[in-house]
C-alpha cells in the first residue's frame, strides 16, 4: 500500500486495526486469547517485549500476573500508592521487617510507611531478587556499549525513568527495585551468586492492598554474568478480586505481617476506603 500521500499514509494506518503481534498491550483486556481461569473481570493484558516497559494504576484488591514467558524476562517492580506517590515501595523494609531477604509466596511488599502496598499470593519461580535493584545507564554502557532506552541493552532505570514520566514522577522518585525471575543468592561470606531463571512459564500472582502504580521494566538483571543482553518477553495479566482481610492466612501468618496489614487497614478506614 502506498504510503507517499497523506491519504495512502492513512489508508494503511488504518488497515493495521486488530493487528495481534507478539508483544503489545490487549485492548480491551477482555480480549485476550485465554485467560487464566481462576481470573474475575480482566483489566490489564498485556506481553512486554524484552528491554521495554509497561505502567499501570491498579484498584485496591486487583490481582496481577507476571509470567516469564521464554525464561529469560527480568521483571524489575516499583509501587507507588496511587494518589500520594511518596509512599512507594520500599526494598529495605520489605527485607528488614519480615527478616526475610528472599522473595516468593507469603511476603509481603511494605512501603516505608509500615504499609502493605502489595503481597505475594502465589509463586512458581522461586527466582527472585530483593537486594541488587535494577541496572544502571553508566553500567549497561559500561558493559554493552549502550544504556539508553531506544538501545539494545536499555537499562531498567532509564526504562523506569520513562514509565514515570507518565505518571507524573521523576528520577528523584525511582527507589530500589524489586526484580521477579531473575535470582541472586547470598553465600556465607556476604557475596551474591547469581542464580538466573527457573526457566520458561514461570510465574508470580501479586494483590494490591492499596490502589497502586505500578511500573515495570522487563530488562536484563545488573549481576546477569552473560556477556550478551538477554531479555525476553514478559507477560502481565490483572484481573479483578478483593484485598486481604483479617483471618486470611496471609494477614495471619506472622506478627510483623500482621501488624503491617492492621496499619494498613487503619490509614485506609480512617480515608473512609476500607
Amino acid at each position: 500500500m502506498a504510503t507517499a500521500t497523506t491519504y495512502g499514509a492513512r489508508a494503511h494506518a488504518r488497515a493495521q486495526e486488530g493487528t495481534r503481534t507478539e508483544t503489545m498491550p490487549v485492548v480491551p483486556a477482555a480480549d485476550w486469547p485465554a485467560p487464566p481461569c481462576e481470573a474475575g473481570h480482566l483489566v490489564w493484558a498485556e506481553t512486554v517485549a524484552g528491554g521495554n516497559y509497561t505502567h499501570r494504576v491498579l484498584a485496591r484488591g486487583t490481582e496481577l500476573r507476571l509470567t516469564d514467558v521464554r525464561g529469560d524476562a527480568c521483571a524489575h517492580l516499583l509501587l507507588y500508592a496511587a494518589d500520594r506517590p511518596w509512599e512507594r515501595l520500599n526494598a529495605a523494609d520489605t527485607v528488614k521487617v519480615q527478616w526475610n531477604a528472599y522473595l516468593g509466596e507469603g511476603v509481603l511488599l511494605l512501603s516505608d510507611q509500615g504499609r502493605v502496598l502489595a503481597s505475594v499470593v502465589a509463586d512458581t519461580s522461586g527466582r527472585h531478587d530483593a537486594l541488587c535493584g535494577t541496572s544502571t545507564l553508566v553500567r549497561n554502557t559500561a558493559r554493552y556499549g549502550d544504556g539508553t532506552p531506544q538501545s539494545p541493552s536499555p537499562a531498567g532505570r532509564e526504562l523506569f525513568k520513562l514509565a514515570a514520566a507518565k505518571n507524573g514522577l521523576e528520577p528523584r522518585d525511582l527507589p530500589p527495585s524489586l526484580s521477579f525471575f531473575q535470582g541472586v543468592e547470598v553465600q556465607g561470606d556476604g557475596t551474591l551468586d547469581f542464580t538466573g531463571s527457573a526457566g520458561p512459564g514461570g510465574d508470580i500472582t501479586l494483590r494490591a492492598e492499596q490502589d497502586l502504580t505500578v511500573l515495570i521494566a522487563n530488562a536484563a538483571h545488573p549481576a546477569d554474568p552473560r556477556a550478551d543482553y538477554v531479555s525476553t518477553p514478559l507477560e502481565v495479566l490483572a484481573w479483578q478480586a478483593a484485598p486481604t482481610r483479617p483471618g486470611d492466612p496471609l494477614w495471619e501468618a506472622t506478627p510483623e505481617g500482621r501488624r503491617a496489614f492492621l496499619n494498613t487497614a487503619e490509614f485506609l478506614t480512617a480515608r473512609g476506603l476500607a
